[in-house]
Order: structure tokens, then sequence, then C-alpha cells
């Protein structure tokens, strides 16, 4: 009885092994698959693209009490989905989580005044930029003391969470202000207007939507702001393709009619040239 079980054990332990062996070539079988069909999904390969957009910047990208959002850059995204051929379909992207969107494929793309700087390089990839504004700043319109982004010097400046812009002023340029946090740059124009902060810098066109009465833009640009379109790292030929739409909305006129659609009467010089790209690469 006693041989008999000790024969017995090496048997089950040679089962027990084979079955362990077999799982492992299963799941070394599945995974070359599932890395290759994430590292081949592109945004070409459907019919249609969920794209994030600002929800609460006037001009560039409102959602109304329907829903439906309005803007810019939803003009922008509407443009160029269509010469990919795809519908689209809008989503709120606010600035804290347009990264984290796109890695998360809840978004194919992201048309949300996202400027291309090398950090978020490192996260996603860049098509266009489809505009290059400029960083300038907003003050309540009985404001005299500040006629550059210098003159912020000792004062409140809004931080929205997720911008850069903040950084450009204290960081960059070493003007030692007072940082107050808001979540969105409608909450920091509340809060100019009842006088929580005294400035709100950031790019022109998120600035000459806002600009209402009580209100003024410094007029005293400082930084070039390249907004691009957000897109997942590795997905070249979806790059290459929205690049391609963006010279073609510059090339037929759709960018100066949109331009002046929504921006003519803000009196910022308005740019209509086809900007330079950032490279698909």
């Amino acid at each position: 009885m006693l041989t008999l079980l000790r024969a017995g054990r090496p048997r089950r332990a040679r089962r027990r092994a084979g079955r362990v062996a077999a799982v492992a070539l299963a799941v070394a079988a599945v995974l070359p698959a599932a890395t290759s069909c994430a590292a081949g999904t592109s945004i070409l390969d459907g019919d249609s693209l969920v794209i994030g957009v600002k929800p609460d910047q006037p001009g560039l990208g409102v959602r109304d009490a329907s829903g439906k959002f309005t803007g810019f850059d939803v003009d922008v995204a509407t443009y160029v989905a269509g010469k990919l051929g795809k519908t689209a379909r809008f989503v709120a992207a606010p600035s804290a989580t347009r990264e984290a969107m796109i890695m998360q494929g809840r978004v194919d793309l992201v048309f949300a005044t996202y400027s291309i700087t090398p950090e978020r390089k490192t996260k996603v990839s860049f098509g266009g930029p489809y505009y290059v504004a400029h960083q300038d700043t907003l003050v309540r319109s009985g404001e005299s003391g500040v006629s550059n982004v210098r003159d912020l010097r000792g004062r409140r400046l809004c931080q929205v969470t997720g911008s850069n812009s903040w950084r450009r002023v204290k960081e960059e340029r070493k003007i030692p202000v007072e940082l107050v946090q808001s979540a969105s740059y409608s909450e920091c124009v509340r809060d100019l207007k009842e006088d929580r902060v005294d400035a709100v810098s950031t790019d022109d066109l998120i600035l000459a939507g806002f600009a209402t009465a009580g209100t003024k833009i410094v007029n005293a640009p400082f930084s070039d702001e390249r907004y691009g379109v957000g897109i997942r790292s590795g997905d070249i030929d979806g790059c290459e393709a929205v690049n391609k739409a963006i010279t073609e909305m510059y090339q037929d006129g759709t960018a100066r009619r949109l331009l002046r659609k929504w921006f003519a009467e803000s009196g910022l010089a308005l740019n209509f040239a086809v900007p330079q790209f950032e490279g698909c690469g």
C-alpha cells in the first residue's frame, strides 16, 4: 500500500505540472495577440469617433441645457471627423482628465484648448496644432495697475487644475503670485468678478470668450499656445490623417470662416495661416 501511494504522488505531480504548463502556453499564446491588437488600433478603424471637448469655455466649447456642444473647437473637430469619413460624438473633457481619457480609451480624440507640451507628450500624442493662441491676462475693468504679466507680482492669480497657464507666470517667469485654485476657467472668471482673485491668465481665445462687462483683456500676450489634437500614443496613421484634414481646413477657407465666426468681435489679431505641425513620429 505504501509503495502504491508513493508511486501515485509523482503521477499526480506530473499531471499538475502538465496542467500548469498547458495554462502557461495558453496565456503565452493570448498575450501577444492582445498586445498586437492594442498596438494596431487607430482612430481610422471605426465608423465613429468619441471626441473630448470643453463644456464651459464660451467660443471654444460649451454644453447647453440640451446637452449639445458648440464652439470653435467643436466645429474644428466636426470638420476633421468629416474629412476622416467618421461621425462624431462629443463628451466633456476637463483639463485635469484629458490625458487619462485618451490613455484609458474613453475618447478617441481631444479638441479642448489642449496645448502641446513636452510633459504631455510623454503620455499622449498630438496632431496639429490646429491653432496657435497666445497667453494673455484678464482683469477687472477698473484695474489700472496691470498692463503686462509682470504687473501680477503679489496679486492673486487663478490656478486651474490640469492647466499649465499658471506655470508660465509663476515658474517660467518667476513672478511671485498668490495662487488660488479652481476647477475651471469659468469658475476663475466668476471669482475674478467677485474679487476672490485679481487676475486670470491663459490663452487669449479662452479669455475672449469670457471677457464681458466688468472685465477686460490686458492685450499683452507673452507666449505661444499650440492647440493640439490629443490622440493615443502610437497611432501614427490616425495622427497623419488628422494633420491632412487640418491642412485642408486652412486651404479651403474653413479655418478663416470659423475663426471669424467665433472671435471676430473679440478684437484679437487672428492668424489664418496653416500652423507648423508637431509631427507624428
